[in-house]
């Protein structure tokens, strides 16, 4: 009874903390820290303990997967550099800048222990970053960076937690600590892919939104296990199969399906994510207490003043390690503005060379995607640019997060100093959640970073539009000729389609009437021009022409039609 009494009043208390946040224009992840940290000093108030593992093997990977679905593969791919550079090169840089500093606040702490140390606080939690970033208009290639890194830092993180423990059972080398991130590496992603495929594939057999959910829910689960037992990084397994479940999601699922499983996962993701940012705050009394009972001569008070310390450590490293980042980025943009003219004479010859004897239609093809994907990579890098307005606010977006708090509770029972190195992780994860996370929309507003240009995301949508309706077209043009489908019911499923050129001229034209025996047929055609104009959606998105906002929007847009005209087909099954 006591445990469902906790439960209700959590819940209530994460609801009521997150619309109060709405209307303060906070992000909650802050405020429930902040409530959290104030409830833990309360008389009377329960301490809730939980198992570390509990949240790194049961809350991480549906939260990381939940994210991951909505990273399209698109964005990543194209900056998998940067990504790379922050979520793997970084932490490493920032795992041994802390564990140096620890070493030489606290002498009698082994170097294995504090190189441990700096593991758990070097991957930031982009929860509060990307929640910030959305609400103030960050552009789309800053909000990527920042998704990415949170994506994929925790599994480099956890690698090197793992390597700093067993160095302090026995000998590690630096090249066994490598060896042992590459193997994880690749174990992970082959584990990824394969379940990514099998749970698109094997849902997709499946006509019941209900079960196509119930089965998403232990997909992170099915991932994360077998790329721990092979003692690989499960939490990297999680992404990529989130990555390839949201890539071939479009294809392969009922849009009804798709729309059910996103409520849900947004509904349980929210609840997770809040839940172990109160829990963190709340578990601050208890730190204290344990650092005070097993002072070891190094009091509460000197290791927050410590905690502070490796938090302005970890605030410079990043700082100085996203200045060369940006650097390189600019240098890109350069190479491609280099590029764009030989890319432009080279979509010319594919365009006026007649290649199909010499290579046959598929390879013409490949080759015509080839050329256009790299084209579309020129332009992203000339348009989607990230100055210096986007390296100060993403170098300020280094906020730690509830799970360096967890994986720090890891640490063996006989680490020395462990209640303090616990503490001093705390404060790190509370310091920079609440010092980046509340002056972010400050820094974003005073360097005035740019926003997508809106005019250059409606053309781009429109042109879009434009080339799917056109496959709309075609599709009804061919049924015409058929001549099977009464000229009445045609014309009533142009006038119906809900995706068509901007400048229609027809849009506010009324639909003509159909025959009364004619619902079926009409249903039935209807279905098939969604389907023809979701393969070119496809088919634009394979080439990468256009950006993911613009083929999220339009996406949606078809999802919904698709999910009603579905439920009417499938309840004109069930009279029949």
């Amino acid at each position: 009874m006591e445990v469902t009494l906790i439960a209700v009043v959590g819940v209530a208390s994460v609801v009521a903390v997150a619309a109060f946040s709405q209307r303060l224009g906070l992000a909650a992840p802050l405020s429930l820290v902040v409530v959290g940290i104030a409830l833990s000093f309360v008389p009377g108030v329960p301490v809730v303990e939980i198992e570390p593992e509990w949240v790194l093997a049961g809350v991480l990977p549906p939260l990381l997967y939940s994210s991951a679905v909505n990273m399209p593969a698109q964005d990543f791919r194209r900056d998998i550099k940067a990504i790379t550079g922050l979520a793997v090169l970084l932490v490493a840089v920032s795992t041994l800048g802390a564990g140096w500093l620890v070493h030489l606040l606290i002498p009698d702490l082994g170097w294995p222990a504090a190189l441990a140390l700096g593991a758990v606080v070097s991957p930031t939690d982009a929860v509060a970053a990307t929640s910030v970033g959305r609400k103030l208009g960050l552009p789309a290639r800053l909000l990527t960076l920042l998704e990415g890194e949170g994506l994929v830092n925790d599994a480099s993180a956890l690698v090197l937690l793992r390597s700093a423990i067993a160095a302090m059972a026995g000998a590690v080398s630096l090249w066994g600590v490598a060896g042992k991130f590459v193997f994880s590496v690749v174990i992970a992603v082959a584990v990824g892919l394969v379940v990514g495929f099998v749970n698109v594939r094997v849902r997709a057999l499946l006509n019941d939104s209900v079960l196509n959910t119930a089965i998403s829910f232990v997909v992170p689960f099915v991932a994360y296990v077998p790329a721990e037992e092979f003692d690989a990084s499960g939490v990297l397994a999680v992404v990529v199969t989130g990555v390839v479940t949201g890539h071939l999601s479009p294809r392969l699922l009922r849009a009804q399906d798709r729309i059910g499983e996103a409520m849900n996962w947004r509904t349980l993701a929210f609840l997770l994510e809040s839940a172990i940012f109160l829990l963190m705050g709340l578990g601050l009394k208890t730190l204290l207490d344990e650092a005070h009972a097993h002072e070891n001569g190094l009091g509460a008070g000197r290791v927050v003043l410590y905690g502070l310390a490796v938090t302005g450590l970890v605030i410079v490293v990043r700082m100085v390690f996203v200045a060369p980042l940006v650097a390189m980025l600019r240098r890109d943009e350069r190479r491609a503005a280099a590029a764009k003219p030989m890319m432009e004479r080279w979509q010319e010859r594919v365009a006026t060379f007649d290649m199909s004897e010499r290579f046959g239609p598929r390879r013409k093809a490949r080759i015509e995607r080839r050329v256009s994907r790299v084209s579309a990579d020129i332009d992203f890098r000339l348009t989607e640019t990230l100055g210096w307005q986007g390296g100060v606010v993403l170098a300020w977006s280094g906020m730690r997060g509830a799970i360096t708090v967890a994986a720090a509770q890891t640490l063996p029972e006989d680490t020395p100093y462990r209640p303090q190195l616990i503490l001093v992780a705390f404060v790190v994860a509370a310091t920079t959640l609440l010092l980046q996370g509340l002056t972010l929309p400050s820094v974003i507003r005073v360097v005035g970073i740019p926003g997508d240009d809106p005019q250059r995301l409606r053309t781009e949508y429109g042109q879009l539009i434009t080339e799917v309706s056109r496959a709309a077209t075609d599709a009804l043009d061919a049924e015409a000729a058929d001549g099977d489908v009464a000229p009445a019911i045609l014309d009533r499923v142009r006038a119906d389609s809900l995706i068509r050129p901007a400048d229609d001229e027809g849009r506010d034209a009324p639909s003509p009437e159909l025959p009364d025996d004619a619902g079926i047929t009409y249903m039935r055609l209807r279905l098939r021009v969604i389907t023809a104009e979701r393969d070119a959606l496809l088919a634009a998105r394979t080439r990468g022409t256009y950006s993911s906002r613009a083929l999220t929007g339009a996406t949606h847009v078809l999802d919904l039609e698709e999910a009603r005209l579905q439920q009417l087909w499938d309840r004109f099954d069930e009279e029949d």
